[in-house]
Parts: C-alpha cells; structure tokens; sequence
C-alpha cells in the first residue's frame, strides 16, 4: 500500500510541474464537464469536514458518478495538508480548495508515466474487488 502513496505523491507532483493539475472542486467539475476525456484521475479529500458538510457530499456524489460513467479512476486521501504539500497548494488561502484534485493530459498519449500506470493498475484492481473509491494513504515527509 506505501508503494501506491509513493506513485500517487509522484503523479502529484509530476501533473504540477507539467501544468496538468486542477485544484477545487468547482474548476474540476469545469474541467471534467468541458474536457472529460483529458481527465487521467481524480483525487477526493475525506477528512473531518466531509462529514458534516452536506454540499460537499453532495458535489463528491456527483463527481464520483460523473467519474464512473466516463471511466475516470477516482481515489481518495484523508490528509488534506499532506496532499495540499504534495501538490505545492497553500490552503490556508480561503479561495483554495483543496478537497478534490485532477491530473488531467491535454492528449491522453501524450503523457507516459509509470506512477500514473500503477494508479490505474491500482484502481482496476480495487474495482475487481468491489472497492469503487479506494483510499490511498499518501507517505510521511
């Protein structure tokens, strides 16, 4: 399972160096709405707040479904501030939202990477054990 934070801290990084990462849940849904075929995962944070934040529940419903119905692998994390670091995001900025991610490509092609090859072996696997949205653990600094 550490191996898969690795390849997912990885991917993170590599999708911000490459100008390939959406950050908020509003943009994404922009994104996913406009470019779905460009979409190569999405990452969802479920910490403390998504329980008692209706809207947000509501949002990850729809994004989540949006993602099954266009074959997106979708993921989540529960470390807000280790993904926010990973990703190089301040989220203390209150117009950051740090609680869903995308790693999109501008041609699906066009990038090889071997994090992103063990996300979506990962996500293809936990799919063929009835675990839809797996949960990742991202590695300690």
């Amino acid at each position: 399972m550490q191996v898969i934070g690795t390849a997912l801290e990885e991917l993170l990084v590599s999708a911000k160096n490459q100008d390939c990462l959406t950050v908020g849940v509003h943009e994404s849904a922009k994104v996913m709405n406009v470019y779905p075929d460009n979409v190569a995962c999405c990452v969802l944070v479920i910490d403390e707040e998504y329980e008692c934040d209706i809207a947000r529940q509501i949002h990850f419903t729809l994004i989540q479904a949006f993602c099954f119905e266009n074959d997106i692998n979708i993921v989540r994390v529960n470390d807000i501030e280790r993904l926010a670091s990973i990703a190089g995001i301040d989220e203390s900025e209150e117009s950051k939202d740090v609680h869903c991610l995308l790693i999109t490509s501008p041609n699906v092609d066009s990038w090889k990477d071997p994090a992103l090859d063990k996300l979506r072996l990962f996500c293809k696997e936990s799919r063929g054990m009835y675990e839809w949205v797996p949960t990742i653990t991202l590695p300690e600094r």
